[in-house]
């Protein structure tokens, strides 16, 4: 650890953030500048809780009377591209929470405005460093599954639509449960599958409860569902260059059991992401087995410090943006292929 301090800012002040700003706090080698929301309750309550010495109101004037080092972009995804590049153009570093954009377009825009910034791009994908991942993708790398052939993700809640934010509405989101948790374990189940290149997707969406009042009890009640706008359950599949496939279920709302896992297939073996479990064949027998121990480590402080440590000691980031770019694509592709009612391209 050097003397030198990351001087960060947050575009975004509420829950992810300041989640985010708990964890930084502690970290000897940051300094909180500045803090921007829209909102003043969740400004003040950065200020008072993590001690800001500046907060605002308009990101662009924060970014023009502060002096950052590294940015995180906390705000809902319709405003990611629009703060990610005005922050990698004011010379900040950037980490974005996911997913990187509202679609592709805006994604590109993002990684144009880091190359001709000099600046990192990171995507806040926290899945892909949990301990379980981590152990199967060096697995994999190992050749304990020979070539992966397929892959099946779910983000499922049974009643769990947001009452909170603007989880429910398509113009601010560009979707509903798959590209705000859908997403995650889309990423990496297509991490530890060797980030295949996809060449197109298919899929289906259904809108069939959040936009109606309901009186069952569930995770979260009272949702807004007079501007919910956004799916219910979306399915998909992807398919690779390599000959691969990758399935995903993910809902708001759908008459299953919560769930968020994925299994991997290969020609050699496979593995369950939770409880972990790999199955291969031993000396003539199929074979179960899983290790005997997995360390714990809290993966949203990990993606933190791995992000600081590329700001701040030009260490190679093991989340770029790049990886949000192929991830978006995917998203895209499923939307576009539910909305034509047949197979899409992904270019």
């Amino acid at each position: 650890m050097s003397e030198k301090k990351l001087r960060l800012g947050f575009i975004g002040a509420g829950g992810i953030a300041q989640a985010q700003m708990k964890i930084v706090k502690a970290y000897p080698d940051v300094e909180l500048v500045a803090a921007c929301d829209i909102n003043d309750p969740s400004l003040a309550k950065a200020k008072a809780d993590y001690g800001f010495p500046a907060v605002y109101t308009d990101w662009k004037e924060m970014l023009r009377r502060e002096s950052f080092d590294a940015v995180s972009v906390c705000t809902p995804n319709g405003g990611h591209c629009a703060h990610t590049v005005g922050a990698l153009q004011a010379g900040a570093h950037v980490l974005v929470e996911k997913p990187l954009a509202m679609n592709a377009k805006e994604g590109e825009a993002m990684l144009a405005a880091a190359k001709k910034a000099k600046r990192k791009l990171v995507i806040g994908f926290q899945w892909r460093f949990e301990p379980k991942a981590q152990f199967i993708r060096k697995m994999s790398e190992a050749g304990q599954f020979g070539n992966i052939l397929f892959g099946r993700c779910k983000a499922l809640r049974r009643r769990g639509i947001p009452n909170w934010g603007v989880f429910g509405r398509k113009d601010l989101q560009g979707g509903g449960p798959l590209i705000d948790i859908g997403v995650h374990i889309m990423e990496v189940t297509h991490y530890v599958m060797g980030s295949p290149k996809p060449v197109s997707a298919s899929g289906q969406i259904f809108q069939y409860l959040g936009n109606k009042k309901s009186d069952v009890a569930s995770m979260w009640p009272n949702w807004d569902h007079k501007t919910y706008t956004v799916e219910d359950l979306a399915v998909g599949q992807i398919r690779f260059e390599n000959g691969a496939v990758m399935h995903v279920e993910s809902s708001f709302a759908a008459h299953c059991k919560d769930e968020f896992n994925f299994s991997i297939m290969g020609e050699k073996g496979g593995a369950d992401f939770d409880p972990i479990s790999i199955h291969t064949d031993e000396n003539g027998y199929m074979v179960d087995k899983s290790p005997a121990f997995i360390p714990s480590q809290d993966c949203f402080a990990r993606k933190l410090r791995l992000f600081v440590d590329t700001a701040l000691y030009g260490k190679p980031t093991e989340a770029p943006g790049e990886a949000g770019l192929m991830i978006q694509k995917m998203l895209d592709g499923i939307y576009e292929s539910a909305a034509k009612g047949r197979e899409v391209p992904i270019r």
